[in-house]
């Protein structure tokens, strides 16, 4: 289940998205029409997509998801507006990080397939961050074990003194035989 948070301060926008994604059924989705309650509401709970509209009165979109970018940075940002604003796009972009600019008008199966490739993209980033520690870990697991191995060459050389036959099979020693 993936969380969804909407910003846009016309009624009627939110009205439109609204029914959109409210037909899927892996999404979880949270509206507000005033740019500061959506960051009160990022303040406490996690999201996977915060889609903004670009102009809002107290707080324009690029601002809103900066400051969602510093409280949750592993969400993906996206930007909706009318106005293509080429400064506009590239403050988003350097400021928030955003993951996409939408158009406004918008088609509901585009604005659906944007989502869905930028909550993949997030799942996949999730996924690496995931992987890497795993890799991090273990890495730091088989060091401990090596520097154990040294201790005990250094301590107790004659316990990894094997002989071993061509074939890897171990060479008992007759003389060690009970």
């Amino acid at each position: 289940m993936h969380r969804l948070l909407l910003a846009d301060e016309e009624e009627n926008i939110l009205k439109a998205l609204q029914p959109t994604f409210r037909n899927q059924k892996d999404r979880d989705l949270e509206i507000y029409s005033d740019a500061r309650e959506a960051l009160r509401r990022a303040q406490t709970t996690n999201f996977d997509l915060f889609l903004s509209d670009y102009r809002m009165p107290e707080m324009d979109g690029v601002q809103f998801l900066s400051e969602v970018k510093t409280l949750q940075p592993e969400a993906m940002r996206l930007i909706l507006s009318g106005h293509t604003d080429l400064q506009a796009l590239l403050g988003a972009i350097n400021q928030a990080e955003i993951y996409r600019f939408v158009t406004k008008p918008w088609g509901d199966y585009e604005i659906m397939a944007v989502l869905q490739q930028a909550l993949e993209y997030r799942d996949v980033l999730i996924e690496n961050h995931y992987l890497a520690n795993q890799v991090r870990e273990q890495q730091e697991a088989l060091t401990r074990q090596k520097s154990l191995l040294d201790r005990l060459k250094e301590t107790h050389p004659e316990l990894l003194n094997v002989n071993r036959a061509s074939d890897g099979s171990i060479i008992l020693d007759e003389d060690d035989s009970p």
